[in-house]
């Protein structure tokens, strides 16, 4: 009869574990402030530098994670402790609304009225040819005037609400 070997988690030393998962912890909070600060402009649209810079912070993201343990079992514990932070968020912020707005941000009127809201745009770095652009995906809009609001989106997005021609 062969005897079958199974895995036993009790040999596992505590440090491993408990070193795998605050590593996961950390460094996923922190990519968690880092991009809400990045603002959502900076997800929405990729250049090429962008997307090099997300490559570089994924290799040093899981160096950080793994330090020098290559093995599957700290890669395992890593990914099922970011899933489950990944899970235990989105409960949270379906409990607390105040979560919810911090983490995933709320949008943002940018230009009412045909008036660019200056001091919203420097803040969430974006300018009126960014506002143009999304006209432009409008038949018939080219020029701010036409334009009752633009909200930037959590997304990043820009939504264009057109003015209302006057019937006469």
């Amino acid at each position: 009869m062969v005897k079958r070997s199974h895995f036993d988690i009790s040999s596992i030393p505590n440090e491993f574990i408990m070193d795998a998962v605050l590593r996961a912890v950390v460094v996923y909070g922190f990519l968690l402030v880092i991009f809400r600060v990045a603002g959502e402009r900076t997800m929405s649209s990729m250049s090429t530098f962008d997307f090099v810079l997300l490559l570089v912070i994924a290799e040093a993201t899981q160096q950080a994670l793994i330090g020098d343990d290559f093995s599957v079992t700290k890669a395992l514990l890593v990914i099922t402790t970011l899933i489950g932070l990944d899970i235990g968020i989105s409960l949270l912020k379906d409990r607390w609304r105040l979560l919810h707005k911090v983490v995933e941000g709320v949008p943002l009127v940018i230009v009412e009225d045909g008036k660019p809201l200056a001091d919203r745009m420097q803040r969430a770095r974006v300018d009126e040819s960014d506002v143009l652009q999304a006209a432009r995906e409008h038949p018939g809009l080219e020029h701010m005037d036409e334009i009752q609001f633009a909200v930037l989106e959590r997304t990043g997005e820009i939504s264009i609400v057109q003015k209302r021609q006057e019937k006469g």
